[in-house]
């Protein structure tokens, strides 16, 4: 017996009826088609599958998508604005936060809620901040510059 749903995707208002054993990233992914939202590893310690609901960052794959009823969820594909990359997709770009990328989107999605709760943060802080978001490819010293870019632009804009 499937379930309806609504909740709003990107700033788009959605309704659906689905399946209660339905993971948000399989809705995100498999009935909204935003693919930008990967996943790793199932068990929600990879957190390639991290997007924001109602502001705060979640893993997706560790909770079902009825318990997104009526939440804003923000995934990778919302952040941009006109064609104009978030400033921290920007940073990760320019700083070569990522390699094969598979990461990245969480990466993207907990680092900007990092410096949402915790503008201020030291390296030290930033790389325990981003503990559960798991990178096989850069060492992680390129995403710590990457958030650190932002958080320069931040102080400028103060």
């Amino acid at each position: 017996m499937n379930v309806s749903i609504s909740l709003t995707i990107n700033g788009k208002a959605v309704e659906a009826s689905i399946d209660p054993r339905t993971l948000l990233v399989q809705f995100i992914r498999e009935h909204m088609q935003l693919t930008g939202t990967h996943v790793g590893c199932d068990t929600a310690q990879c957190g390639a599958c991290t997007v924001h609901i109602d502001g705060q960052a979640v893993k997706s794959c560790s909770i079902l998508a009825c318990q997104a009823q009526g939440t804003e969820v923000t995934t990778i594909e919302g952040l941009a604005r006109n064609g104009v990359l978030h400033p921290m997709q920007e940073a990760f770009r320019e700083c070569h936060g990522l390699q094969c990328g598979y990461c990245t989107p969480g990466m993207v999605m907990s680092a900007i809620h990092l410096l949402a709760e915790h503008p201020q943060a030291n390296e030290d802080q930033i790389r325990e901040g981003l503990d559960g978001n798991l990178c096989r490819c850069t060492g992680y010293q390129n995403i710590v510059k990457s958030i650190q870019r932002v958080q320069q632009q931040l102080d400028t804009l103060r």
